[in-house]
């Protein structure tokens, strides 16, 4: 089973930038599909981006241009970097694998909080 502890998070004002990642032991995630998820309060938690390990990316369209996901799988950890961030973004933001011949997500991290003041 793999663990994700994500870091990064913090308060920020509107425009600002934060660089979550993303750090997986237990197994090595390379194969593995990582993606970023966030739940905002009274909200469903939803799919924000992910990263297979060939190399494709992709972005709920909310965030296309502003959010960058990428991998080092030499250090297991992946990253989203969050430019031009809007109140709206405030959320508890989730890392998560699933092998890339699985429909469902089976790893999960505890969550890491970003509040964006306007």
């Amino acid at each position: 089973q793999m663990q994700l502890v994500e870091s990064g998070g913090g308060t920020v004002q509107a425009g600002g930038s934060l660089r979550l990642s993303c750090l997986a032991s237990g197994r090595t995630f390379s194969g593995y599909v990582m993606g970023w998820f966030r739940q905002a309060p009274g909200k469903e938690r939803e799919f924000v981006a992910s990263s297979w390990d060939g190399g494709s990316l992709y972005y709920t369209d909310s965030v296309k241009g502003r959010f960058t996901i990428s991998r080092d799988n030499a250090k297991n950890t992946v990253y989203l970097q969050m430019n031009n961030l809007k109140p709206e973004d405030t959320a508890l933001y989730y890392c998560a694998a699933r092998w890339a011949g699985a429909s469902l997500y089976d790893a999960w991290g505890q969550g890491t909080q970003v509040t964006v003041s306007s």
